[in-house]
């Protein structure tokens, strides 16, 4: 297999996991980056985010990150506060809605995923992680 057919096939596979996804959250009325920006802040732990932590964070690098939080926020799944020591500086923090939503949604992307990769058998999954990572 060549590199083009390689890439081809990586594209593809990104496309079709992505368009399963979003048809597991449209319901919920989130999208797959909303998605990601909430288990960001989840991953924090209480701890506040920055705008760029989230950037660099987040599966799809965007410009767009700012609106996506606002976006959040309007639906309450998201807070933001100004920093006291220094007020340039934007906190973000996941709500106790937003908490919420995703113990919700969880387990509904666990059995999407299971389902995408039901093909996949487990003992290959390590090397197949390994090789995507080894091309980002």
């Amino acid at each position: 297999m060549n590199s083009k057919n390689a890439i081809i096939s990586i594209l593809q596979t990104s496309a079709f996991i992505s368009d399963v996804l979003l048809k597991g959250l449209k319901p919920h009325d989130i999208s797959e980056q909303q998605f990601n920006v909430l288990r960001i802040l989840r991953g924090q732990k209480g701890i506040a985010a920055n705008l760029s932590t989230v950037q660099e964070r987040m599966v799809h690098k965007m410009s767009n990150t700012t609106r996506l939080i606002d976006k959040l926020i309007q639906k309450k799944l998201v807070k933001r506060n100004v920093c006291i020591e220094n007020r340039r500086k934007i906190e973000l923090f996941i709500t106790e809605d937003g908490l919420d939503f995703l113990k919700k949604i969880d387990p509904i992307i666990d059995e999407i995923e299971k389902k995408i990769l039901s093909n996949v058998p487990s003992k290959d999954l390590n090397s197949l992680i390994s090789i995507l990572n080894s091309i980002s």
